[in-house]
């Protein structure tokens, strides 16, 4: 810890930098179980190096990603909970990088707060780093800003940033697909980090004891429920993706269903998903009656338990969901691809 830098200016305006260092060394335990062979430097310096291994890549690729964790995070502060939602921030970059085919390197992260406690940026760190060690990323570098004025004292936002790697040859070929091809869905954990703002709505969480068990959600609270991480799928997909040739894979995040999956699909092609093998979690059907919400609006703004699509040839599909079910995901098929100018029909 720098103890020779304290200024007592700065911290009258409600900016004290020591709580920083505090901050980077109560981190510093989490960090280290993210390092991986490519990292080239401490926390600390002004940018994270990581020394690219090229080996069995011809022509390498990078993909990057950068997304945050959205207002989810007010069920954080109001169940004063900060260790998983860097999980979600990590879950958001990575699982969107994988849709390339690629492979997370490195994550950094980036914390603004209107009051720095160093206990609670380590917390929302250690998220962070558990996050990468699930998607097989280093915690390269981040920042943590201390702003007050503009963010209330027990408040925070959550972003990141992630790079990946693939060899062109490698890069998921959307224009191979072909009607008959098979969606395969990856269950969700839960509603992951997209359309809380109509949750928070839904339930009046401010409002609402967000602690108290409920009968629809098997016993466990609304609060907890809400705060499950989203689910990091890079393993099982990687380890997918070096036995099946994979056609599209597609993130399941805002837009639900109608805005995710006719990203992965080629022109003239479609994705038609049949609604009886959709694997609803209860915190769908929950929302959904709590809201007064149209099936279609659900489908259109969650996913609905699916967090991730795959779509392989019909004759490979047994196979893709043996090995995804070896890597932990309870995989199955969710539809078809078929010739329509519809991108997406759930029936």
């Amino acid at each position: 810890m720098n103890t020779k830098s304290y200024s007592e200016s700065y911290a009258a305006a409600g900016v004290d930098i020591t709580a920083g260092y505090k901050a980077v060394e109560l981190m510093k335990q989490h960090i280290a179980k993210t390092l991986t062979s490519g990292v080239c430097s401490d926390v600390g310096g002004f940018g994270g190096l990581f020394e690219l291994d090229l080996d069995g890549i011809r022509k390498p690729v990078l993909v990057s990603g950068t997304d945050g964790v959205g207002t989810k995070l007010k069920i954080a502060f109001l169940m004063d909970k900060h260790d998983t939602v860097g999980i979600d921030c990590v879950a958001m970059c990575v699982n969107d990088i994988i849709c390339c085919g690629a492979k997370p390197l490195f994550f950094l992260d980036y914390i603004a707060c209107g009051k720095n406690v160093p206990e609670k940026i380590a917390e929302i760190v250690k998220g962070v780093c558990e996050g990468c060690v699930q998607a097989g990323a280093a915690l390269i570098g981040g920042e943590t800003a201390e702003m007050p004025g503009f963010y209330p004292v027990d408040e925070y936002d959550l972003a990141g940033y992630s790079t990946g790697v693939v060899d062109k040859e490698k890069i998921i070929d959307h224009t191979a697909m072909r009607a008959g091809d098979v969606i395969l869905a990856l269950p969700s954990s839960g509603v992951h980090s997209n359309g809380f703002s109509l949750v928070r709505k839904v339930f009046d969480v401010e409002n609402t004891d967000l602690k108290v068990p409920v009968p629809e959600l098997n016993g466990k609270s609304i609060g907890e429920t809400l705060l499950t991480p989203t689910k990091i799928y890079v393993k099982p997909v990687l380890a997918l993706l070096e036995q099946v040739k994979v056609k599209g894979i597609s993130h399941i995040t805002g837009g639900g269903f109608y805005e995710n999956i006719p990203r992965s699909i080629s022109q003239g092609l479609g994705a038609r998903i049949d609604r009886s093998a959709v694997r609803i979690l209860p915190i769908f059907d929950l929302i959904a009656k709590r809201g007064g919400i149209s099936e279609h609006d659900m489908f259109n703004t969650f996913n609905m338990g699916v967090g991730m699509c795959i779509i392989t040839e019909k004759k490979d599909a047994e196979k893709a969901l043996e090995i995804l079910k070896a890597n932990g995901e309870d995989a199955y098929v969710i539809g078809e691809i078929v010739k329509s100018e519809e991108k997406i029909t759930i029936c």
